[in-house]
This record gives C-alpha cells, structure tokens and sequence, in this order.
C-alpha cells in the first residue's frame, strides 16, 4: 500500500511541475502603517479568475499566467483597495510589492473576503484559523483576552478545569497534541489557572488549530497540532503597550533597527513581559474563595528580533523564558520553568516561483512536584529541533511542498510510588523525519496527498506514515472534505491518563524494555500509533454565515502508559493500552457589522482498553456547547461587549466502594501493624469510571472602552467577570478529606491598558 501511494505521490507531483508555466507573479503585501505582512489578503488580475492568497510571511504567488497587460489587484477588509498595472511575458517572473493603507471608513457590504476565497482552494481539513482580533473577541477573563481561553470554544477541544485543567482534542490527552511557537515545540503551553497560556495575545499573527487529519508536515504527534506565529516589531515607529488588572500585569515594546523603506527592507525588534500576582491580589480582592488566597504565580518573557529583504526574504531570532509556580501550604509545592532560543528563516530565491524556509530551535523544560510525602517528582526535557522546507507554487494555486526534520532530545525523569517504589529515566534519543505534500486544484477539486517518514532512533523504529485530504467544492457556497492519515508518537506523559487533577505533566521517550500487548503477547515495537478518519461539509449560508459541520473517528492502535499498578521492582514500568475517540463537530460562525457570533457544538465519545476493562477516561464529555457573542458599536466603534457560555455534560469517576487501614510494609517483617497507625485506604469500585459528575455550565462576560489620546496613542478601560451568575461547577471530589473542590466562583476584574 505504501509502494502505491508513494507512486501516486510521485507521479501527481511531477504531472503538476510538467504542466507549470514560467510566466508567474510573486510578491509579498505589507501594512504600510506598521510594515506587518498582510496574511490571507487576496491579490488576483482583475477581470480574471486567476488570484492567490497570501501566506504567514505576506508572500502571494501566481504562476500559468499568459503574456499581456493586467490589473493586479489586492483587497483586505478595513483597508484600501490597490491596483497595480502589470505587464506579462512569456517565461517572465515579476516581483512585486505591494503596500496597503488602513481605509479612512468601515466598509459595511463585503461580498467576498480573503478567507472565503481560499476555502475554495485550501482542504483546510479540521483547521482552525485564528488571529489577535479573533481572541480579543472572547470576554477578557482578568483583563486580557488569551488563546488558551479561546481554544476552549473550538469544537472538539475539552477543557478540564479553570484550576489546572489541561485541553484534550478530539480524545486525544495533552501529550498528543503539538504546540509549537515560531516553528519551536512548546512542552507546556498553559499556566496553572487555566486561564492563560504563555503566548501573549497581542503580538501574536496567527494560530493554526488542527484537532485531526493533519498532512504530513506535521509528525511526532498522534492527535492535534496548534501552531502560533508571533508578528515582527513595528517597522516605521517606536510603539508599545502597558497594561494592568488584579490577575497580571504586562508591557510590550517594539520598534525599528532600520525603518522600513519603498522597497520593503527593515530591521525590527518586539520585547513582551507579563506577571501575575493573583497570589497577592487575590488574598486583597478574593478572600470569599479562600483566606491564603489563589496560590497560582507565574511569569512570561518573551523577544524576537525580525530582518526583513525587500524581495520577502526574512530572518528572524528569538528567545523566551516561561515560568509558573503553584504552592499550597503543607501540601504541595509545584513549579515548572521553559527557557528556549530560536530562529527562523524564508528566502524567495531571485530566478525561481519558489519559498525555502526552515528554524532552528533549542529549549530546556523542567519540572517539579514535591508533596508532603517528601518524595518529589522531577521531569527535564533539553534538546534542539532543526526544520527545512521547500515550497513550488505552480498554476491555479497548486503547490508541491516538501522538507526534512531533525530533532535530538534528553529526558530525565524521577518518581516514587505509593509503595514507595522508583520509577525513573535518563535517556537521549533521536528523531529524523522527511515528508512531501502535492496540493492539486483540478477545477472543483482539491486533491491533498501526502507522505511522512519518521525515524525513531531510540527505539529503534523508521514509521511509514501516508495521508490524504480532499475537498469538493459542490457549488460557490457548499464544499464537502475529507482526511485520513497515519500518525506515530515516542514521547510518553509522566502522568498517567487515570489522573483526574495532577499538575506535574513530564516527558519520557518510549522505553526500550520489552512491553506485552492487552493479548500478553510481545508487542512488535513501542511506538504509539493512531488512525485518523474525518468527513464533514462546510457551507456559506450567506455572506455573512457559515456553517462546518465534521465527524471523525480516531483509533488508537497502541498507547503507552506509566504502570501506576507497579507493585515488585521486577514489574515494568509501563503498560499498553488500545483506545478510539469518534464524535461529531458543528460550528456556525456570523459576522455582520459590529457583530461576531461563534457558536460550538461537539458529541463525543472516548473509550480505552488496558487489557482487564473497557472504559471511559476522565475527560470523556459527552456533550460540550460555546455561545461566543461580540459587540463592537458606538461613533468610532469605541465599545466593545463581549459574552461566552459554556455548557457540558459530566466527566466519568470511579465510584468509592469503601475505606480501610493501609500499610505498604516498606519495613518488612518488622512492620507493626498492630500499633502503628496506617494511612487511609480507598476500596473503589471495580468498573472504572461508571459514574458520571453533575453538568458544567459557566457564562463569562466583559465590556471594554477605547479613549483616544492622540493620533497613535488610545486608552482602553474594561471590566469582566467569571461565571457571571456563581454556578458551583465541581472540580473534583477529595475522597480522603471527603470534601468537594469547586472551580472558580463569581470572579469579577477591571483593568486599563494604554498603546502608543
């Protein structure tokens, strides 16, 4: 099956480039208020069908073009129309740059817009498109608007708790999804609250959202990808932001090295930070939740220096340094620190329609837990990440893409235990990919296939991984689609998938131990593997409503777990277990004026098998519903209301059948068990997970107003609340104290920013 895959690959490939005419136009669109590249803007000839879209780097190409005389125009929403005269030979390549000015007035009656567009000419299977202005549309909870908060109202994507709830996609655990931020693997994206991640919202471009059915430039992960961009630092002026609330405090500056000139060419450089002292101010502002307060601190650092040619060549370095600390007094001390450098490269080469690109990145995450027991948990993961691609823009917005990858990492990690028991790692390992995906647009068809191999030198496993996506555009406004693929992972979480709430989330690389299957019988190799199915139809209600509906099926063909069960040090330290997510996704977007209505459904279900049972995990939610509605009025549309409400069924629990003295007999023989005073001992049921917690619901809302202070400089004031009307959510029950633990009640903030 590979063999004939690779041969469809191949062949479409080359078809394609033989096809290909030299006649192209290429360029790169750029905001000519700030030298940002305009991403999905649309640039066609006018009075033709022949257009492109832009990319993350502002980069258009339009290739197949006959000789002659044209009007090369590009349009963004809320900004002026260009239009460029341009004059086409046979075998030509024309570099143009094109500079877009902010429109004097608010268009009301956009037909078409640049993303509409590309849905006719992009699979964009499960894929999530988002910008700053999408964020800043959710409530801002604390004062700031958050990705973390808005990938909660994506179908398909569970969120677990407001208190070091983690995000689940499509039934795949946090350790299958990849986050990634300017091409660099982010090990842990979100703070402890569960309210922000570390990416900061202001400066970031774009994020990317894949919850399934990925091509295969994407590996190392078996269930989803999030891929954010940050923008570069203002090319023409120096600017800024400084921002307060109860929940943190931050600032952001950025400007020139060399100011933007006619043709493009720059220097700029963006500088973030942020801190929270919700462990402070909540003991001042929120002592109804608890009198020490919430004890949740953390900090983000963040810098990036841009250069950019005048042909839409681009470098760009990086650093950051990502920090967060939870301390409950006497009982758990928890902190975790992500430092990591990087950089990232495009060249548009002079005499060819193509884009190299690549990063080289290197970062260092560590972790610890250490709980009245006095035996801490420590996980450390080091290591560098190297990525090439080279990207063939050919006639009607087809491309051939192809790229290698090259990652070597370390692991170490410590754990004891309830006997007492070590359980640990210290081990280096390699992993070398290659991939190539053929985008054919054969007039309503969007033919998407793709190949990845992946070399997993630890264990050691080389993984053949074919895919395929395809849409088809039924008419101008309904388009059917679909993927499937093959996906591999070697990295293991340090937690175990039965934990309900446990912040200490480490790395392990698969190990290199003999492991049995549910059959007992020796697994072939101790890869995780999975299989992706999605299916689903998009619609264009109007121009100003769409509707996605997608069902998917993922099936889990081997998944490797901590044996959490260890009770001899001859038992392995891991287990195998088989699991399949499937469900159903509907999301129905409006936009019209100054409204935004972004509303989620998902029915899910998420099973696994450890060899003894069939059963849910904990964050198998049935159903999960977000109402996400935005306001934007007034005379220059200086108010801003926001709303979210959430509404999902109830997480499965194991039910407890009993209590009972315990000894683990660390001591032996000389154990005295009929003094001493054992520890308290849990009886739970022996179906696991057969109970079900009470619904969740929760509204969120927010206000904000802008004050304009000058020609660049504004206020903005806001106010927000969480779980506006005090729902008591549960969280999780402790069994041993035999008390409810909630998450976050009526939380109510105001904060003022100013930008200059």
């Amino acid at each position: 099956m590979i063999k004939r895959f690779l041969i469809f690959i191949f062949s479409l490939s080359f078809s394609i480039v033989a096809f290909a005419q030299k006649a192209d136009i290429r360029g790169t669109v750029l905001d000519k208020k700030t030298g940002e590249p305009m991403i999905f803007t649309n640039v066609v000839l006018r009075g033709t069908t022949i257009g492109a879209t832009t990319d993350l780097n502002g980069f258009f190409s339009i290739s197949n073009v006959a000789a002659g005389t044209y009007i090369l125009s590009c349009t963004n929403v809320g900004y002026d129309t260009v239009a460029v005269n341009i004059t086409v030979k046979s075998n030509d390549l024309i570099t143009q740059k094109i500079f877009l000015e902010p429109t004097a007035f608010t268009l009301t009656d956009i037909e078409v817009t640049a993303r509409r567009e590309e849905k006719k000419t992009e699979t964009g299977i499960s894929l999530t498109k988002l910008t700053a202005k999408d964020i800043m549309r959710l409530p801002s909870v604390g004062g700031e608007s958050d990705l973390a908060q808005y990938l909660q109202v994506i179908p398909g994507v569970i969120f677990t708790g407001d208190q070091g709830g983690e995000l689940y996609i499509r039934g795949g655990s946090p350790i299958q999804n990849k986050v990634m931020l300017d091409g660099m693997t982010i090990y842990n994206p979100f703070h402890s609250i569960g309210l922000f991640s570390v990416f900061e919202t202001d400066i970031i471009k774009n994020a990317n959202v894949m919850t399934g059915g990925f091509n295969a430039e994407h590996g190392g992960r078996l269930s989803a990808v999030v891929d954010v961009v940050t923008r570069d630092g203002n090319k023409k002026r120096l600017a800024g932001k400084i921002s307060t609330s109860p929940f943190i405090t931050k600032a952001i500056f950025e400007g020139p090295f060399k100011k933007m000139d006619n043709n493009g060419g720059s220097s700029s450089w963006i500088l973030n930070a942020r801190s929270s002292y919700l462990d402070k101010s909540s003991k001042l502002f929120y002592n109804y939740i608890d009198t020490v307060g919430l004890p949740f601190g953390f900090n983000d650092y963040y810098a990036k220096v841009s250069m950019n040619g005048g042909s839409g060549s681009k470098l760009s370095v990086f650093g950051f340094n990502f920090n967060d600390h939870v301390n409950y007094n006497g009982v758990s001390d928890f902190k975790w620190n992500n430092v990591g450098v990087g950089t990232n490269f495009v060249l548009v080469p002079g005499g060819s329609n193509m884009l190299i690109g690549g990063s080289i990145s290197y970062s260092d995450y560590h972790i610890a837990l250490k709980e009245a027991d006095e035996q801490p948990r420590t996980s450390r993961i080091s290591g560098f990440d190297i990525n090439t691609y080279f990207t063939y823009f050919l006639a009607h917005n087809s491309e051939v893409k192809y790229g290698f990858t090259v990652g070597g990492y370390r692991t170490e990690f410590e754990f004891f235990n309830t006997l007492g028991l070590k359980i640990g790692q210290d081990q280096n390992t390699t992993e070398i990919g290659g991939y190539i995906v053929v985008k054919e647009v054969l007039n309503r068809l969007v033919l998407e296939p793709s190949i990845r191999f992946q070399y997993y030198a630890s264990l050691p496993v080389l993984s053949p991984e074919p895919r395929i996506a395809a849409k088809y555009n039924l008419s101008e406004s309904i388009r059917l689609k679909g993927s499937a693929g093959i996906y591999t992972q070697n990295f293991i979480s340090t937690k175990s998938d039965k934990d309900v709430v446990n912040l200490f989330n480490g790395f392990l690389t698969g190990p290199d131990q003999e492991l049995r299957d549910l059959n007992n019988v020796v697994a072939d190799n101790n890869l995780q593997r999975a299989a992706h199915l999605v299916g689903g139809i998009e619609a264009d209600v109007n121009k100003n409503m769409e509707v996605t509906v997608e069902s998917y099926y993922k099936k889990f063909g081997q998944l490797i777990n901590l044996n959490r069960n260890k009770q001899l040090a001859t038992d392995p330290d891991f287990q195998i277990e088989t699991g399949k997510a499937y469900g159903v996704d509907f999301l129905l977007k409006y936009e019209y004026k100054g409204w935004y209505v972004w509303t989620g459904y998902s029915l899910g279900y998420v099973k696994r098998d450890n060899g003894n049972q069939i059963y849910p995990p904990h964050y198998d939610r049935r159903h999960n519903a977000n109402v996400v509605v935005s306001y934007n009025f007034g005379k220059n549309k200086q108010w801003q209301v926001d709303a979210r409400w959430n509404l999902g069924s109830g997480f499965p629990f194991t039910k407890t059948q009993g209590f009972y003295e315990f000894y683990n007999f660390l001591d032996g023989i000389n154990t005295n068990y009929t003094t001493g005073n054992g520890q308290l001992g849990i009886i739970y049921d022996s179906t696991l997970n057969s109970g079900r917690l009470p619904y969740y619901h929760r509204l969120d809302l927010s206000a904000k107003r802008i004050f304009k202070l000058g020609t660049n400089a504004r206020l903005e004031a806001n106010i927000s609340i969480i779980n506006t009307y005090n729902r008591e959510n549960i969280f999780y029950f402790d069994r041993v104290r035999y008390e409810r633990v909630n998450q976050l009640p009526f939380l109510p903030s105001a904060g003022i920013n100013i930008s200059f």
